[in-house]
């Protein structure tokens, strides 16, 4: 029989083996009847089934005899027979399989699988048959039980970097209308939509824009390269619309980054950046600075260039843009003349020849003499600053491999009143690591004081002014190997800087106070970041008692030596405390796990804040982002309540100064050499 498929460009096709109806025989129609018999379609009486199958014998006989007189040949297949539906059956395996003598591998033969990780396509075609837009009008009413509200409460508490289980993404979906008011659902319900589904994706946008407002953390995850929805995306945009200017500097370099993840260049995303840029002074400096080093990016840079001409247009045609436009013209220069000035100082040998070599350069008279003279012009590092010249006599070089430079400038501050700022220009390393270290310093910062715990952190500034240039600000410190050359002991340091008979180890009460704080707060910093490569020359200290760290060259458990502690706490740090059984090394702990549980807390941000430096070049996270962003959620412990969260944080501490003081232990040894 011939049929016409028209699905084939309209071309008649036929089946050989298939015969047309009039040829088929009654045997054709009696089976399509049995089996409706066996299916129970079909009523069953005894005495007319006896009469009916002896009748069907016959039949059968016939059609045999018939078929045997026909010269074709035919093949007939028997099938098994089930009670339920199959969907998919085994066939047996023709690879003979030895008498298993018992449970040794010899006896086991391994199957490699290549689609064992793929989706079923049974299961995913009921899914979508389980997501029909005709159910809309139920699910709208739907409401999860008491059993449903626990399993989505625990999918909601999810980390960013977790991926939702296949019948999770069923249940959100299945109670989207329900979730609305759930400003913490959404992230997690825009996972669930099938973006590839036209009708599913305008739905998911459509119930997207009356959902509870986000917060920034959820905004910023929607800026992920984890969402390529234009429309989401730009509802990511609208609600850091919202944010303030200080808010927004906060999160300035990730969403710079967040530009590689767009579809286009001319994105909402770029337009939101431009417009507030434009609009504030500091925000105009910082993007200049975050567009420009990205220029140096060969994927990337056609985007960055298009954002900083965008941003310089928009510049200029604001009220007070050209003056601006002409700090940041200026500051430029003033980077382009430094690097000339390390240039210069490379061929000089000895470190005082190179001090006086670039006194020179910078004094009047000198190469760079304009430096000494120069109007005001705003401070890379802090725009709200107006820098008024070089001091040559107070600046001087630092005795490292790249030989810094140690430029002093006097300034005067948003208030008129005059002073002295000390800026660091490297030129050779490259501090975009450090300047995002720096920025999330000061990121918890300012979440621990949010929470009325100031530890007494110093966020000195950072700003990459290229891929191997920049600045650092200049904070007046002593590393701790020098005060421990000088003084014997930490102790003793300051004491004889803020001394008190009547205070705690002969110092004044608030000093030590302040030395247990930000001792606490770099150490749940530093174990959050997986800082390494600790020594005592970049763990550095004020006269008033804050410790702090510099030198960010290895994060997220990077560690040029062997066995790193878990805490950055050496030896000398716990012996200022008074030791482990002292009151004062108490409320460290108690500082240490107050901000341990605020941090974890913002967990979402401080990932998300990752998340989006994970395609910025910088070392320590391009190497394996997506591993490393895991390891930095795990250290959070999100599945423990506070209080078994202080527990764990507790049980790092205690590991760490056990290993400090029964050094006999070879772990504790290694630990200890590990400071030196």
């Amino acid at each position: 029989g011939r049929e016409a498929d028209p699905g084939v460009g309209g071309a008649a096709t036929s089946t050989p083996a298939k015969l047309p109806k009039e040829e088929r025989g009654e045997l054709e129609r009696i089976e399509k009847v049995l089996r409706q018999y066996e299916r129970g379609q079909l009523a069953t009486v005894d005495w007319l089934d006896r009469l009916t199958f002896s009748k069907i014998g016959e039949v059968k006989a016939a059609e045999e005899k018939k078929w045997a007189e026909r010269s074709e040949l035919f093949l007939q297949l028997e099938l098994g027979r089930f009670d339920y539906p199959v969907l998919f059956q085994e066939p047996p395996s023709t690879v003979p399989i030895p008498a298993a003598g018992g449970l040794n591998s010899d006896s086991m033969i391994w199957i490699h699988d290549p689609e064992a990780a793929f989706e079923s396509p049974a299961v995913a075609k009921q899914n979508k048959l389980a997501r029909s837009l005709a159910r809309g009008v139920i699910d709208h009413d739907l409401k999860p039980d008491a059993g449903e509200r626990r399993t989505i409460k625990k999918l909601l508490k999810l980390p960013p970097t977790r991926p939702l289980p296949a019948e999770g993404k069923q249940l959100l979906w299945k109670f989207r209308f329900s979730l609305k008011e759930d400003r913490f659902a959404l992230t997690k319900f825009l996972k669930c939509v099938d973006w590839g589904d036209a009708h599913e994706a305008k739905q998911g946008v459509e119930l997207m824009r009356q959902w509870a407002p986000i917060d920034t953390a959820d905004a910023l995850q929607l800026l992920s390269a984890s969402f390529t929805n234009e429309e989401v995306r730009a509802h990511a945009v609208e609600v850091l619309s919202r944010t303030s200017e200080e808010e927004l500097l906060c999160y300035l370099l990730q969403l710079v980054q967040a530009l590689r993840h767009e579809a286009t260049d001319d994105s909402p995303l770029m337009r939101f950046l431009v417009r507030r840029a434009a609009a504030d002074r500091r925000l105009a400096h910082y993007l200049h600075w975050f567009l420009t080093v990205e220029w140096e990016d060969p994927a990337f840079a056609g985007r960055f260039i298009y954002a900083h001409r965008q941003f310089a247009e928009a510049l200029m045609a604001a009220e007070s843009g050209k003056a601006v436009w002409e700090g940041i013209r200026r500051q430029s220069e003033l980077t382009a003349q430094l690097c000339f000035v390390v240039q210069e100082l490379a061929a000089v040998r000895g470190n005082a020849r190179k001090v006086e070599r670039l006194r020179a350069l910078i004094g009047a008279g000198g190469a760079c003499g304009e430096l000494a003279t120069m109007s005001a012009m705003p401070h890379p590092l802090d725009p709200s600053v107006q820098l008024r010249g070089v001091v040559p006599e107070e600046s001087g070089v630092f005795k490292s491999a790249m030989h810094p430079l140690r430029l002093a400038f006097r300034t005067v501050g948003a208030d008129g009143q005059g002073g002295q700022a000390v800026v660091i220009f490297k030129k050779g390393d490259d501090l975009r690591q450090d300047q995002l270290c720096v920025q999330m310093i000061s990121l918890m910062d300012k979440l621990f004081k949010r929470e009325n715990l100031d530890l007494k952190l110093t966020p000195y500034k950072v700003l990459a002014t290229g891929t191997d240039s920049g600045m650092v600000e200049f904070v007046p410190s002593y590393t701790l190997a020098s005060v421990l050359a000088d003084h014997k002991t930490i102790g003793r340091f300051l004491s004889q800087h803020n001394p008190d008979p009547a205070g705690p180890f002969g110092m004044q009460a608030e000093v030590l106070d302040t030395y247990l704080k930000s001792c606490a707060g770099y150490c749940v910093i530093t174990y959050i970041m997986g800082v390494g490569d600790r020594h005592l020359d970049n763990l550095m200290l004020t006269s008033d008692g804050r410790l702090f760290h510099i030198d960010f060259g290895y994060i997220m458990g990077r560690d040029p030596k062997l066995l790193p502690p878990p805490m950055k706490l050496c030896k000398e740090m716990v012996e200022a405390m008074g030791g482990t059984e002292a009151e004062s090394y108490a409320r460290f702990k108690t500082y240490c796990c107050e901000a341990y549980n605020i941090l974890r807390k913002s967990a979402p941000l401080i990932v998300n804040l990752f998340m989006l430096m994970s395609g910025a070049n910088i070392p320590d996270i391009a190497a394996d982002a997506e591993k490393i962003i895991l390891k930095l959620e795990s250290k959070f412990v999100l599945d423990l309540d506070d209080e078994a969260a202080v527990q764990h944080f507790q049980a790092l501490i205690q590991e760490s100064a056990n290993a400090l003081f029964p050094q006999m232990m070879e772990t504790a040894h290694r630990w200890a050499q590990y400071w030196r």
